[in-house]
């Protein structure tokens, strides 16, 4: 019963020590340039597997990630640049094969609408903030209204 503990602890470090990223990709999709292979495993990372969807095509195992990272490949070794294989891809998938979308006019909304919503917030606050203090001053009769005057008057002396 207290080897138990000792198995469970060496069971965890082994997951620990061996539980990278798993990357899908197979030998026969590996580019003899290794400068190239950097290049397309970059783009690889960069793109969406339409398949999983919350994975790069790099570390999909799916059909259609296969297919796409030998596009990229040939794409790589025809000559095109980095970007010209994301712009080729986007053409076919549209943008949301891209997992960090690009910003343009049609994405625009979705870059802005968080900084939109935290202004119209304060906006929001500080109207209630003046509209209360408003209500509160007005709320005072005359004699109050005096002797808050007199403490703000005594206040500015300082």
């Amino acid at each position: 019963m207290r080897k138990f503990p000792g198995i469970v602890a060496a069971t965890l470090a082994g997951m620990l020590a061996f539980g990278g990223i798993a990357h899908a990709v197979q030998p026969d999709e590996v580019l003899k340039n290794p400068a190239l292979e950097s290049r397309a495993r970059a783009l690889s990372s960069e793109l969406r597997c339409m398949v999983c969807q919350n994975q790069s095509i790099d570390q999909s195992d799916a059909d259609l990630a296969r297919d796409l990272r030998v596009l990229v490949r040939e794409r790589l070794t025809k000559g095109d640049s980095d970007e010209q294989v994301l712009d080729y891809i986007v053409s076919r998938y549209g943008e949301f094969v891209l997992l960090k979308p690009r910003l343009s006019l049609h994405t625009l909304l979705l870059w802005g609408a968080p900084l939109a919503l935290l202004l119209c917030g304060a906006v929001a606050v500080l109207y209630s903030v003046r509209t209360r203090r408003v209500a509160e001053v007005s709320a005072l009769s005359e004699q109050e209204k005096q002797a808050l005057e007199a403490i703000l008057h005594d206040d500015r002396k300082a």
